[in-house]
C-alpha cells in the first residue's frame, strides 16, 4: 500500500509543489513520474536478486531504503532534492514490491495460497486509490509535506511485521547471474516508460520521446534475443511464454490496469471540472468502486475454485467492460455522479475477478526458484500497462475535447477561446472570471469533456472486447500450471 500510494499521492498537491518550489510544470511533472520511473525499470533485477540473495535481507532493506526516500522527500528543501529523493523512494519501491509476492507464493501451501494472493491484489488494487484519498486529506487539513508521513508510517509497522514474521527464502542455482539481461530489461523498460509518460506532455515527435522510444524498442529486443540464448541461465525465460497461464496473466493485467488507470485520468477532471467538486471529495468518490474491487478480489479465489480461472478472469474482464459500457452511455453534464456511479461498481467488481487469477497465472507459470522474477513481471506488467493507459485513453479524450469544444466556440475572443481549447480546467478557470462569455463557455467545455469522456470510455470497451475473447481461446486451462492453489485444494478433498 505505501507503494503503490506513493505512485499517485502526489497528483493531489501538484499547486502546492509548484509553489513550493517554485517550479514548472514539467518539473512537478517529473517530480511525480520519476519514482514509478526508477520503480518499473529496477522490477525484474530485484526481483531476480531477492532469489539469489534471500527474500527477506532484500525486501527489509527496500523498506529502509524507501522510507528513508519517504522522510527526505518530505523534508526536501529544493525540487533537486525532491527528485533525487522520488528517485530513490522508487530504487526501495522495486526491491519491496517483487519480493512482497513472492515471498507469498513461495511460503504459502497451496490451500492458502490463492487467499493470500487474493489479499495482496486486493491492496495493490484497491490500495492505491485508498492511498489517494488519505493523501488528499492530508493536503487539506495540513500541507504536502504530510503526505510523506503516511508512507514512512506504513513501511514502519511493515520493517516491524517483516523482522517478526516473514521467514526468509532463497534458491540455489548453477548458473551466474544474468548481468547483460539485466542491464538490458533497465533499458528496456525504462525507455518505454518514459516514452509514454513524457509523449502526451512533450509530443509523440520530439526528439526526446522518439530518442527513448528507439532505445527502449532495441533495448527489448536485445533483451528477448538475449534471454532465448542463455535459455536456462536467462533473467526471464523468454520460453515460458508459450504457457498459456504466463502470457493470459500478464495480457490481462496489462490490459486491466492500463484500462484502470486510463479511467481514473478520465474520472477526475470530470469530478472535479464538470462537476465542481474538491480534489478530496473527488477521490473520495471513487472509495466505492475501490472497496468493491478490494472485495471482489478476495472472492477471486473461491470463484475460481469452482468455475476455474479462466471462467473468472473472462467474467471479470466482460463486467468491467459492461461498467465501462454503462458509463460511456450514460455520462452527462446534468447527469451528476449518480449517473456513473453504476459503471464504477461494475467495473471495480469486474476488475477485482480478473487480478487474482491473472495475477496466480503469472507466478504460477514459472518455477518456485524463480518466484522474485515471476512477481516482477508481474508488476512489471502492471506498470507498464498503467503507463500505456495513460497515455492511450489520456490522447483519446483530449482529442475528443478539442474537437468537440472548436464549434462551440464560435464568437469566443480569440484568447479565451484559445485558453478553452486547452482543456476543461482552463476554461471552467477562464469562465469563472466573469464576462459575457461566461456561462456559454463553462457549458461547451464541460459538454465537450463529456464527448471526449465518452470518446475514451468505449475505447475502454473495445479493448476489454478484445481481451475478453483473448482470454476465452487463450486462457489459462483449469487443469493446467495456472491453476489455482484453492482449485488443487479443493480437489484434493473431494473423493
Amino acid at each position: 500500500m505505501a507503494v503503490i500510494a506513493s505512485v499517485s499521492g502526489l497528483n493531489v498537491a501538484q499547486p502546492d509543489l509548484a509553489v513550493a518550489f517554485d517550479a514548472s510544470q514539467s518539473t512537478i511533472l517529473w517530480i511525480i513520474n520519476i519514482y514509478t520511473l526508477g520503480l518499473a525499470a529496477l522490477l525484474l533485477p530485484f526481483g531476480a536478486l531477492g532469489d539469489r540473495l534471500g527474500r527477506r535481507p532484500v525486501l527489509i532493506t527496500g523498506l529502509v531504503v524507501f522510507g528513508a526516500a519517504s522522510a527526505a522527500a518530505g523534508l526536501a528543501p529544493s525540487a533537486e532534492v525532491m527528485l533525487a529523493a522520488r528517485l530513490l523512494g522508487g530504487v526501495g519501491a522495486a526491491m519491496i514490491m517483487p519480493i512482497t509476492l513472492a515471498v507469498i507464493t513461495s511460503t504459502f501451501p497451496p490451500a492458502e495460497r490463492g487467499r493470500a494472493i487474493g489479499a495482496w491484489t486486493a491492496v495493490a488494487g484497491g490500495g492505491g486509490i485508498l492511498g489517494m484519498f488519505l493523501s488528499a486529506a492530508l493536503v487539506d487539513v495540513a500541507n504536502w509535506r504530510w503526505l510523506f508521513v503516511l508512507p514512512v508510517v506504513l513501511v514502519a509497522a511493515a520493517l516491524v511485521m517483516t523482522v517478526r514474521s516473514v521467514p526468509d527464502s532463497r534458491e540455489t542455482t548453477g548458473h551466474a547471474f544474468d548481468t547483460v539481461g539485466a542491464l538490458t530489461s533497465v533499458v528496456a523498460v525504462g525507455g518505454l516508460v518514459f516514452a509514454l509518460q513524457e509523449g502526451p506532455e512533450r509530443g509523440w515527435t520530439d526528439p526526446s520521446t522518439l530518442l527513448a522510444s528507439a532505445t527502449g524498442a532495441v533495448a527489448a529486443v536485445g533483451f528477448v534475443i538475449g534471454e532465448l540464448r542463455r535459455r536456462d541461465a536467462a533473467l526471464l525465460d523468454i520460453r515460458l511464454f508459450r504457457d498459456r497461464g504466463l502470457a493470459g496473466g500478464s495480457v490481462t493485467l496489462l490490459a486491466v490496469f492500463g484500462v484502470q488507470a486510463g479511467v481514473f485520468v478520465v474520472l477526475f477532471p470530470f469530478l472535479q471540472a464538470v462537476l465542481g467538486w474538491s480534489g478530496l471529495l473527488s477521490t473520495l468518490a471513487l472509495m466505492p468502486m475501490a472497496v468493491l474491487m478490494m472485495a471482489a478480489s478476495g472472492l477471486a479465489p473461491r470463484v475460481g475454485a469452482r468455475v476455474g480461472p479462466r471462467a473468472t478472469m473472462a467474467t471479470g474482464v466482460l463486467l468491467a467492460g459492461a461498467g465501462l459500457a454503462l458509463m460511456a452511455s450514460v455520462v452527462s453534464v446534468d447527469g451528476g455522479y449518480l449517473a456513473v456511479l453504476p459503471g464504477m461498481l461494475a467495473m471495480g467488481l469486474g476488475m477485482g475477478l480478473s487480478m487474482t487469477p491473472s495475477t496466480e497465472a503469472v507466478t504460477e507459470a514459472l518455477p518456485r526458484d524463480r518466484q522474485g522474477v515471476a512477481s516482477a513481471l508481474n508488476d512489471v506488467t502492471r506498470e507498464f500497462g498503467t503507463a500505456l493507459g495513460i497515455a492511450l485513453l489520456g490522447a483519446i479524450l483530449s482529442a475528443g475535447y478539442r474537437d468537440a469544444v472548436d464549434p462551440r466556440l464560435d464568437g469566443v475572443p480569440t484568447h479565451t477561446a484559445d485558453t478553452a481549447r486547452e482543456g476543461v480546467a482552463n476554461a471552467v478557470d477562464a469562465a469563472q472570471r466573469g464576462g459575457p462569455y461566461a456561462g456559454e463557455l463553462a457549458r461547451a467545455a464541460r459538454e465537450s469533456f463529456v464527448e471526449g469522456w465518452q470518446n475514451a470510455m468505449w475505447a475502454g470497451v473495445a479493448v476489454m472486447a478484445v481481451l475478453f475473447l483473448y482470454i476465452a481461446v487463450r486462457g489459462p486451462r483449469p487443469s493446467a500450471r495456472g491453476r489455482t492453489g484453492v482449485a488443487r485444494a479443493v480437489d484434493a478433498r473431494t473423493p
